[in-house]
């Protein structure tokens, strides 16, 4: 099917076709949807009126794709986790990852951020609500034994940040934003020596327990607790 346009030229297949019946791709503007790739159908992916399907402006895409790559890391790893492989699990184009990251190292980058900064906030929300030192130790036993630190997804994830950090220096620099921002959730409770113990205790503790096929018990990680903060 084809159209007319003012300049004499006519759309075939979305490809203009001039006066000497060759087609030629039209320029799109610099960071349109369709340039980047950055857009996804409507809801329902209606079409339009040249049966092309209808697209939308996707502006949380970014984090969207971020969200998705915590998830592909998780189930395949570092090692396994490409841009098309993200991209597929988003139901994106893949132009979408070259337009939003940098390359692989932008991508690992910005979801082990995503995932130091959600860790960081839920020491955060679970100390903020403690009034005294010892439910602020309570709080720390919370944060070893609940969902929130050994939900599947984030042990993996967390695991491979890890794995990461030990070969690449230069990935480290989040893992110490991650524990500079747990140490001082805690500093609002204990001191700077007493919340580096509680921290560390925390990280090594919840490992533990996700890896051990016979848990640390809560009652011994309550003592373990009472003994940093009460010696």
């Amino acid at each position: 099917m084809t159209s007319g346009d003012d300049d004499g030229k006519w759309m075939t297949h979305g490809l203009q076709v001039g006066d000497d019946g060759r087609t030629r791709t039209p320029v799109l503007p610099a960071g349109s949807d369709d340039a980047t790739g950055d857009s996804a159908p409507t809801a329902g992916g209606r079409s339009g009126p040249d049966g092309a399907r209808s697209r939308r402006h996707d502006p949380r895409r970014r984090e969207r794709l971020i969200d998705t790559a915590l998830g592909v890391i998780a189930e395949h790893g570092v090692a396994g986790t490409t841009h098309r492989r993200v991209a597929a699990a988003a139901d994106v184009p893949l132009g979408s990852m070259t337009y939003h990251f940098d390359g692989m190292d932008d991508l690992l980058h910005a979801a082990f951020t995503a995932l130091a900064g959600r860790t960081a906030d839920t020491f955060d929300a679970a100390l903020s609500g403690a009034a005294t030192r010892d439910e602020a130790g309570e709080a720390v036993v919370g944060l070893i034994t609940g969902t929130a630190l050994n939900a599947p997804d984030t042990m993996l994830a967390s695991l491979e940040l890890y794995a990461l950090a030990a070969r690449r220096p230069e990935f480290r620099t989040i893992t110490d934003a991650w524990m500079a921002r747990s140490r001082d959730a805690l500093h609002n409770h204990f001191d700077p020596e007493t919340a580096l113990m509680l921290d560390a205790l925390i990280e090594g503790t919840t490992l533990h327990r996700a890896l051990s096929l016979n848990p640390m018990k809560i009652g011994t990680i309550r003592t373990a607790v009472e003994r940093i903060i009460r010696p």
